[in-house]
């Protein structure tokens, strides 16, 4: 099919759910005494817009206008197809509402700094100083991929520092090994929300124990991290694929080309190649240029998210991170780091004043495609909330929880897993989901005991809130690790998404294990040996496929 007629397809496509939706929404009576418009609101059609841009996503392998048409359709529905109303509520409930909102703008000036800071820390030399110490010292690709997988679970801290702070150090090591951006960007995804989760001191378990109400939140958390199947299984499935070396699905495809035919893409689409090659081989670069600068970035965010919290103000350093603004904290450190950098760099005397304020809008240009995605990705989940989706999810997991107490947990992590897939935000997951769960045992008291069917529960719908937000192309995290490994969005959507499914299936039976026995002892080590022992089957299928094909390449003879 030629780019022409694929693109008529996809018009026509976009057009008669366009049409679909417009339809939905006259035929729809309004509600009375209501702010909005139309009866779908708070039903299962709140969903249709996100659903509408994930599969638009994953067909067309364009973002942008995949995003677009689903905020276009849920403005539609929302206002009964009123063109001036469904214009109003896109630019000023859409686009303008999620500009306008701090934590947003706080992420957005994080992503500039950061950017920045990559482009001063490329121009030094550093990067390439790094790759050459990298080869000499790292000299497998297992080794290369290993020392990823530790600088994500040592970076858990927040997953937004994690993505790019992890891409921008490792990419030349695992270039050079001839690592896949699509595996790169698996890894550094796999190894932000997941490691985050079953962290006690980041901005995620800050986030979860806000919401719990009625309960000690930070206790709660803690004693839910043995139950966080899916996070822990995510780190299971890391290891196994790396040590075993395979992979399956589309990235064994990614991984073969990059292995046997030196093709680190496989796809046409390569928006990052020129940035690549643009990377400094200064001989004044030391490995220090690299290093020294993200020490003082880890460092200089640390002390932002605790200073929001409150530490500087006798708040203990768990309490701070308890009560930290993650936007806030992070985009003050990153922009004191950036002014401590430029000192370093002028000390070191690598760069002059004006190269150093050159890589200003160099490090701004490099952040304006995931800038403009995580837009439209905030944008579409303004349209997903003013169409009710949270009410609709609500009254779902309220009407199913009363007769399967011991299938709950299962129940609990699917729900949020499909919730976290079509919002893109495990965050929103949790807060939707979270004091449901919470109102379904009643607390005395804060210092209350914690009955272990909550403990599960929760650790149910925190896996599903960080599955959602780790396979949904339209999540933050998901996008930032695009940009992190410099990797083509929709093939890092496309190669991790079965990785991710296959963690699920392993955890969605876990939780179901735990809801019967109440134990981690029991179904932690029952769901890793499930676990394993389908990643053994998947292993001898993908080593027959790359024997097939080693033979088709005539690398091999055939038996």
């Amino acid at each position: 099919m030629n780019r022409t007629s694929r693109m008529r397809r996809i018009l026509g496509l976009i057009l008669m759910v366009g049409a679909l939706a417009f339809v939905l929404a006259s035929c729809a009576p309004a509600k009375a005494g209501t702010s909005y418009h139309s009866s779908l609101v708070g039903t299962g059609w709140a969903l249709l817009p996100p659903i509408l841009a994930i599969g638009l996503a994953l067909i067309t392998k364009e973002v942008h206008s995949s995003l677009f048409a689903g905020i276009v359709v849920g403005a539609l529905m929302y206002t009964k197809g009123n063109f001036h109303a469904t214009l109003d509520t896109i630019m000023q409930d859409g686009f303008l509402a999620s500009l306008s909102d701090s934590g947003n703008m706080g992420i957005i000036m994080f992503l500039v700094i950061l950017g920045v800071i990559v482009a001063m820390i490329n121009k030094a030399g550093g990067s390439a100083a790094y790759g050459k110490w990298a080869v000499k010292t790292i000299k497998t690709r297992k080794g290369a991929l290993l020392a990823t997988f530790g600088l994500g679970c040592l970076i858990f801290i927040d997953d937004y520092f994690n993505c790019l702070t992890v891409g921008s150090v490792m990419r030349p090591v695992t270039d050079t090994h001839h690592v896949s951006r699509a595996k790169l960007a698996y890894i550094i995804d796999a190894t932000a929300a997941p490691i985050c989760m079953i962290a006690p001191i980041s901005s995620w378990a800050a986030a979860v124990s806000g919401y719990v109400k009625g309960y000690n939140g930070l206790a709660l958390f803690i004693r839910s991290i043995p139950f966080n199947f899916y996070s822990l299984m995510t780190i299971v499935m890391i290891l196994v694929l790396t040590i075993g070396e395979f992979d399956y699905g589309p990235m064994r495809t990614h991984e073969y080309n990059a292995v046997h035919h030196n093709d680190l893409y496989t796809t046409a689409d390569r928006p990052y190649k020129n940035a690549d090659e643009q990377l400094s081989d200064d001989s004044n670069g030391r490995v220090a240029d690299l290093i020294v600068p993200v020490i003082i970035l880890i460092i200089a965010c640390v002390m932002g998210m605790i200073y929001t919290g409150g530490f500087f103000d006798g708040a203990s350093f768990v309490d701070a991170f308890a009560n930290s603004s993650a936007s806030l904290g992070l985009s003050m450190g990153s922009g004191a780091a950036l002014v401590l950098i430029v000192i370093y760099f002028l000390i070191r005397r690598t760069m002059s004043f004006t190269e150093l304020m050159n890589c200003i809008p160099e490090g701004f240009q490099a952040m304006v495609p995931p800038i403009l995605i995580l837009t439209f990705a905030w944008t579409l989940s303004k349209m997903t909330g003013l169409m009710g989706a949270a009410d609709f999810v609500a009254g779902v997991m309220k009407s199913t929880a009363g007769g399967f107490q011991l299938f709950l947990p299962a129940i609990i992590f699917a729900v949020a897993c499909g919730l976290g897939f079509a919002t893109g935000t495990s965050w929103g997951t949790f807060g939707i989901l979270i004091p449901i769960v919470v109102a379904l045992y009643p607390s005395s008291g804060s210092n209350a005991a914690l009955p272990q069917m909550l403990v599960i529960s929760i650790s149910a719908c925190c896996a599903g809130g960080v599955c959602g937000d780790h396979c949904s192309p339209i999540s933050d995290t998901t996008i930032m690790a695009s940009t992190g490994a410099q990797c083509n969005h929709i093939n890092h959507v496309n190669t991790q998404l079965p990785y991710a499914l296959t963690a699920v299936a392993c955890s969605f039976v876990g939780y179901i294990i735990a809801g019967f026995t109440k134990s981690a002892l029991i179904s932690l080590p029952l769901t890793t040996v499930i676990t394993i022992c389908v990643l053994m089957v998947l292993r001898s299928r993908a080593r027959k496929l790359d024997y097939a094909d080693e033979v088709a390449d005539g690398e091999i003879p055939a038996k």
